[in-house]
């Protein structure tokens, strides 16, 4: 299951996302989305987890939580809807 996860803080990176995510299953990627011009961190990023219970326990339990000042928000990710 791929989730979203929003209001990250600009210190999270890929491997940070990773394990912050890891004690709920086996995490085939984790990716923070960055500025394609700066490089910097665009403050969100998606993670894949093999196993679906583990990655409903994530929701339940990372959604709100607090990582360097930030309060992250997490659900699973929707499909890029096509622009018009």
């Amino acid at each position: 299951m791929k989730l979203y996860v929003g209001n990250l803080p600009f210190s999270v990176d890929d491997n940070k996302l990773k394990e912050i995510f890891s004690p709920y299953g086996d995490v085939s990627e984790a990716v923070v989305i960055k500025d394609k011009f700066s490089g910097r961190s665009k403050g969100f990023g998606f993670v894949t987890l093999s196993d679906d219970a583990g990655a409903e326990k994530a929701i339940e339990e990372i959604n709100g939580k607090e990582v360097d000042g930030r309060e992250l928000k997490v659900n699973e990710a929707k499909p890029l809807e096509p622009r018009n």
